[in-house]
């Protein structure tokens, strides 16, 4: 064990006003912003700072690996390397050393999407650096999601918006892409502005979606929307946890509701 461990043989608390560890736990220590804390080993990043005292007024989000807006930077120690991780999802480990980053500040072109033709010289021209890429794929080394950042810019060079917006599905607009750039290219929003055009102009329309939006056009839902409105607070809480769920693991397709009406 090294001097920076420590196995707590008798209640600790730890730096802030969160709660008394059990007798036996193990705390190892993290470097938030150069300051020194003792956590919980198997708490999450975020858990540890809420731990040690921090509260999250912004850079909270969905606490699961799916808004994007707990981008973390940390070293360890004795180690060169730079590693990147969401905060929600990235496990304390002794000795880190954190850095919060909420929000990256890469530029966003301007543009109105019911505007713009749907082509890939639109985005050559609203982002022209993303010709200043050199390949060096720091940018998938850096996104916490495994996204494929290079292949999409590679993509997007060669003027195929669909495989671009297909490779970036996985993108949560964390900006940690950008921020190991060499060539200072904003690769979320790129990845975004192909996402948003290959969705309104070059996808095929679901014929399912077309067949529902009609029938809501219809009216055939208005009887059911009115009977929920006119409900209390109480009776909108029974039907809602009475209401017949679908199984988590059922597969896709195959399962119907006994009340078939609505569908």
């Amino acid at each position: 064990m090294s001097k920076h461990e420590c196995k707590c043989t008798q209640k600790q608390v730890a730096t802030g006003d969160r709660a008394i560890l059990p007798e036996g736990a193990r705390t190892i220590p993290i470097y938030v912003m150069g300051k020194r804390y003792e956590v919980p080993e198997t708490l999450t990043i975020m858990k540890a700072m809420e731990y040690a005292g921090f509260k999250f007024l912004r850079g909270a989000g969905c606490r699961g690996g799916i808004c994007g807006a707990c981008p973390t930077v940390y070293r360890k120690e004795g180690d060169y390397k730079l590693y990147f991780g969401l905060a929600c999802q990235t496990v304390v480990e002794p000795n880190m050393y954190l850095a919060q980053i909420p929000f990256y500040p890469a530029n966003r072109a301007a543009y109105e999407i019911d505007r713009i033709e749907p082509v890939a010289e639109t985005i050559h021209a609203l982002y022209p650096e993303l010709f200043r890429c050199v390949a060096c794929n720091n940018c998938t080394k850096a996104c916490p999601m495994g996204v494929e950042v290079l292949d999409y810019i590679s993509a997007l060079k060669q003027g195929d918006i669909a495989r671009a917006a297909q490779i970036s599905f996985d993108c949560i607009q964390c900006g940690l892409c950008s921020s190991r750039c060499m060539g200072e290219l904003p690769q979320y929003h790129i990845a975004q502005l192909a996402r948003r055009i290959y969705g309104k102009y070059i996808q095929p329309n679901a014929e399912h979606l077309e067949k529902r939006v009609k029938e809501i056009e219809s009216g055939r839902y208005d009887g059911m929307l009115d009977n929920f409105q006119e409900m209390s607070h109480a009776e909108l809480e029974k039907f809602y946890k009475e209401r017949e769920r679908e199984p988590d693991m059922a597969p896709n397709g195959t399962w119907v509701p006994k009340d078939t009406q609505y569908l």
